[in-house]
This record gives structure tokens, C-alpha cells and sequence, in this order.
């Protein structure tokens, strides 16, 4: 490698041999078929002979992708080369080849000037190594986003314009209609469409959904897709003004989490093409799913319109097909508390599952009960001897009197966790030497385990490092580490079995948060919880974010509570009498 003369006659650093990394970047194939590669391919190339002087180089290319962000395949494949130390100069045709979006062209520009590669672009022309150069490269970048957003803005008008003309913006044809390209109109199908009116009848005679659904199953019809109906498919139909003729546009902003625009702002063209409904009909079955709270609440992806709060909604799932449990309001009582049901989907749609309905004053008293447990049996440690006696603790009350064993694994790891910690409700955890000797635990269970300290013992010095340290990292090297260290943790969290992979839960902030439990004033030194008392004597909105916090999920089968697995990786599974083998 050759190595620079310094002024005084020594070497100095060795120098890289020059190689450009070509991107090239179209967004549509018909730019491609009008030869835009190929145009800016060989301009690039002259550039890079000419001006840069030198032959080598390698051309990456992604045709067909947008430059809303950098999840391209060439573009990926040319930054990890870069990474490896190939490529001393990339090179574009303009900066927006790279990404349309700020914040992605900063963090590669950032992370090319850490590398010391030189970025260049031929149409701008500017020189980054200068401080002007940067400069200007940022405020070109401005431009460009600018230019993306207002060309998003002019797209979106257009659209609207489009529509307040009666001309359809495309999308997935209605249930129902066939839409012809050529006459650009919609007509109705017959065999579709005489399932609509059906669904109708049904819907305004019986005003439920989940008897719709389950009617329409019954009979054999099927949906387009050829799968059975489901209480949101039919809420689709019976919602749609689409059904009585009016086409409807701009409801939605954006096309990722949309929310829905103001009703002033929305497109409302009626008599656009024939319809399967009258309007009195699209009116009245929109009048009952205004009123009729609980099927709202019933229907999947709908914003939550009671005021209902659901306990233990989105961590109960069925222990017979591991279905995520369908959340209901049950009756109400005469002292004024209403209970949640919890439902398998499968059973209430199709039959094919068996599983009960089972409501939260059976699921929360021993959940709660449980939890309480855990932490009694932690204050107490000091007298536990061995798993056997700490499984007395766990099962301790008249709730799990049908309760035989807690499996092996789940009640030896929560022994060795125990273990771990002091019995005191401060906040301070110390880890301490065990002073019992520890259970027996699956090898793959203990190995995952602590793998999964190892990497929290790791984002822990990384934080330390990148806050407190003299000779801290910068912030790219933290944030990459950072997200290679939660990646480990996510895929580790997958194997213990967690159902939810957004957020991680050290053992020592699991017992933290489970202990903000007995700060309740309502809970402190209590021995046993009935449920409905504490629900609803506690803001359920502060029962169900502490339910969240340490619950990852409940397993529940024919009316019983069968596993927990909670946000650390702890799992426990409940052996009861009826169960066991005979």
C-alpha cells in the first residue's frame, strides 16, 4: 500500500488506493424502460475516469425502489462492503438517488464521514471535505424533502380533485361489484351481491354482527378471498356507503397508521355507480353500529368507543389453538360492576375451537392472587429452603386449591431468581451471592437465561459507557451496538416463549415493577385479593398498565388458568388435579 511523504522525509500514514462505489437509483420501471439507468450509468462513469481519475469502481443499482427510505437490496449490499473498508469514494448521480428522507441521508452521510469516504455528487458538484461543502449538502438535502413533500401534496390534490369528479382512484374493488378499466365504471355482480342483501337482512333483523357472521358461515358463503366472515368483514359491508351508491374518498390520512379525517374534509359523491342497498337501508344499519356500542367493541381494528377498560385485553390467548382472546363486556351486576369476557375467536366465528368464554373475576383473582403470592414468598425467602416449599407459597389460598404442581422449570427458575435478590421492598436490588443451593432447570432454559443476563449485562455497561465514561463512544457506535445487543435480547425473549417482542424486562425490573403493586394502599400487607373489590376500588386504567408492565401473557383452557409467562421470561405452568394422568 503506498504511504505519504511527511514534509520532514518520514512516513506517515499509509494512504487507500482510490475505489468509487457507483449507486444508481430509479423509482419506477418506466424510468428504467426510458433508458435512465443506462443515461446515468454512463455519465457516472465519465465522471469517475475523468474527474475522480480513476478506472476503479463498482456500479450498485436498484431499479424499481423509492427514495422514501434505505431499504433497498444494492444499496444495502454497497453499505456493508463500505463497512469492510472496500470503497474510498461513493458516487451519485444527485443526492436524492441515496434517500428522499433527512434523517436517513444524515445518519449514512454520518456514518460515511466516520469511515472516511468521500461522498460526491456529479449534479450538485460539491466538496464535502470543506465545512461550505457540508453545508451545502445539508441545505440541498432540505430542498429535496421539500420537494418530496410537495410533491406528496400535489399527488394528494390531484387524487381529491379526481374524486370530487366522480372518477374512482383505484384500489380493491367492493365486495359485490366487477369494474371495468376501459368504460372506467363499476356494475354490480350478482352472485356477491346477493350475499350483501342477505348480510343486510340479517344485520337489521338481529342487529348483531357475530350472528351475522356466524349465519353467513353457516349457509357455506365464503368471502372473495374464499375464507369465512368474521364480525369485522360484515361491519365492512354494513358500514360502507359504497353499498348505497355513494363513493366516499379522503376519509383516511395516510396510508400507515391512518386516522380518520374530519367529516368536512371527506369526498361524498352519490349516484357514482349502481347500488345494492337504498339509502334508507345504508342509513339504518349505520344508526344501529352507532348505537349498539357493544358490537363496535366487538369489531377488530375499531378504536375502543366505551368506556369499558379491559384488564387483562391483548395477553389472554387460548390454550386449546393459541388464538389471542376476543375482549367483551359481560352483564352487568346489580352493585353496578361489569365483568370482561374473554373468547376464543375460533369458537365464536367458526366453531373449530372448543374453548369456553371465561371472564376476569375468574382470570383476576388468580392472576392477582398469584402475583401477590410471588411477592410474599420473596419477603419471606429467608425461611424457603427448597422449590417444593416455595410452591406452598405460590399456590397458598383457597384459588388454586385445584391447582396440584406448578411445572419443574418455571418453579426451580423462579427459586433461582429469589435467590438472586434481597427480601426487602426497596428499590435497590443488589445481586447477592445465593446463599441456597439452586434448582435443577433445563440446560437450553438455563442457557437461554443467561444468555439473556449476559446481554442485559451488556446494554447496562454500553448506557454506562456512552453516559458516564471519560472516554465515551460516540453516538452512532452506541446506537449501533445498542440495537445489535436488543437484537440478541428480542431473539433470546422469542425463545422463552414471550409473546410481545417490544419491550424487554431485566429479572431485577421485573421484581421492581412487581413490587410498585404493594404501594397500592388498597393491596399493602394483604394476604388475599378478591378481584372485583380491587377493580373497583383501583383506576382499572392503572390495574391494566401494571397488568401490561410485568404480564407478557395468559394461557387459559376450559374455563382455567393453565400458563403465565411474564415480561422477563418466567414462566410458569399450572398442573391441575383433574389433569394429571390417572
Amino acid at each position: 500500500m503506498p504511504r505519504k511523504k511527511a514534509k520532514n522525509g518520514d512516513v506517515s500514514v499509509p494512504t487507500r488506493q482510490t475505489k468509487v462505489a457507483i449507486y444508481i437509483r430509479v423509482s419506477t420501471i418506466y424510468q428504467v424502460d426510458r433508458d435512465s439507468i443506462p443515461m446515468q450509468k454512463k455519465d457516472l462513469i465519465a465522471y469517475c475516469q475523468l474527474i475522480l481519475g480513476t478506472d476503479n469502481y463498482e456500479i450498485f443499482e436498484d431499479a424499481g425502489y423509492s427514495g422514501k427510505n434505505t431499504d433497498r437490496p444494492a444499496f444495502q449490499d454497497m453499505m456493508g462492503r463500505i463497512r469492510k473498508g472496500e470503497f474510498t469514494h461513493v458516487l451519485v448521480w444527485k443526492i436524492d438517488r441515496v434517500s428522499r428522507n433527512l434523517l436517513d441521508f444524515a445518519e449514512m452521510y454520518e456514518e460515511l464521514r466516520a469511515l472516511r469516504v468521500t461522498f460526491v455528487s456529479k449534479n450538485e458538484q460539491f466538496d464535502t471535505s470543506t465545512a461550505i461543502g457540508e453545508a451545502m449538502l445539508k441545505i440541498i438535502l432540505v430542498f429535496a424533502e421539500l420537494e418530496r413533500n410537495m410533491t406528496s401534496e400535489r399527488v394528494t390534490a390531484t387524487m381529491i380533485s379526481r374524486a370530487n369528479n366522480g372518477q374512482w382512484n383505484g384500489g380493491r374493488i367492493p365486495f359485490g361489484y366487477d369494474y371495468d378499466p376501459k368504460e372506467k365504471a363499476f356494475s354490480i355482480r350478482e352472485d356477491e351481491a346477493m350475499i350483501c342483501r342477505e348480510l343486510k337482512d340479517l344485520y337489521l333483523k338481529n342487529k348483531s354482527l357475530v350472528y351475522t357472521s356466524k349465519a353467513l358461515n353457516d349457509k357455506g358463503y365464503k368471502t372473495r378471498t374464499g375464507v369465512n366472515w368474521s364480525p369485522h368483514s360484515v361491519w365492512v359491508i354494513a358500514s360502507s356507503p359504497f353499498y348505497a351508491g355513494i363513493y366516499r374518498y379522503n376519509r383516511y390520512k395516510g396510508v400507515e397508521n391512518r386516522t380518520i379525517n374530519p367529516e368536512d374534509e371527506w369526498v361524498m359523491v352519490p349516484n357514482h355507480h349502481p347500488s345494492i342497498f337504498t339509502l334508507e337501508e345504508h342509513n339504518a344499519m349505520l344508526s344501529t353500529l352507532k348505537t349498539n356500542v357493544r358490537n363496535l367493541d366487538n369489531v377488530p381494528g375499531r378504536l375502543h368507543t366505551s368506556e369499558k377498560v379491559h384488564i387483562f385485553q391483548g395477553i389472554m390467548y387460548c390454550g386449546k389453538c393459541g388464538s389471542r382472546l376476543v375482549s367483551t363486556p359481560g352483564r352487568l351486576h346489580t352493585d353496578g360492576y361489569r365483568p370482561s369476557n374473554y373468547s376464543c375467536p375460533l369458537r365464536r366465528n367458526t366453531k373449530k375451537c372448543d374453548n369456553p368464554t371465561v371472564n376476569d373475576m375468574i382470570v383476576g383473582e388468580f392472576v392477582i392472587n398469584y402475583i401477590l403470592n410471588m411477592l410474599n414468598a420473596k419477603k419471606t425467602f429467608s425461611t424457603i429452603n427448597t422449590p417444593d416449599e416455595l410452591q406452598k407459597f405460590l399456590l397458598h389460598g383457597s384459588t388454586f386449591s385445584e391447582v396440584s404442581s406448578i411445572e419443574t422449570n418455571g418453579l426451580n427458575d423462579f427459586f433461582n431468581l429469589l435467590s438472586k435478590y434481597s427480601s426487602d421492598n426497596s428499590y435497590i436490588f443488589a445481586i447477592k451471592k445465593p446463599k441456597k443451593k439452586k434448582a435443577a432447570v433445563n440446560p437450553e432454559l438455563s442457557k437461554l437465561k443467561r444468555e439473556k443476563e449476559k446481554q442485559e449485562r451488556a446494554l447496562q455497561r454500553l448506557q454506562d459507557l456512552y453516559l458516564y465514561s471519560n472516554n465515551s463512544i460516540s453516538e452512532k457506535d452506541f446506537i449501533l451496538r445498542k440495537v445489535e445487543i436488543e437484537s440478541r435480547l428480542k431473539n433470546i425473549n422469542g425463545q422463552l416463549g414471550l409473546m410481545s417482542q417490544s419491550s424487554f424486562m431485566s429479572d431485577e425490573e421485573f421484581i421492581k415493577q412487581a413490587s410498585h403493586l404493594l404501594i397500592q394502599k388498597e393491596l399493602k400487607d394483604k394476604k388475599y385479593i378478591y378481584f372485583k373489590n380491587l377493580a373497583s376500588s383501583v383506576d382499572p386504567d392503572v390495574l391494566k398498565t401494571y397488568m401490561d408492565t410485568i404480564l407478557d401473557s395468559i394461557y387459559t383452557t376450559d374455563g382455567k388458568i393453565t400458563s403465565i409467562v411474564f415480561k422477563n421470561g418466567l414462566t410458569h405452568k399450572f398442573i391441575y388435579k383433574d389433569m394429571q394422568p390417572s
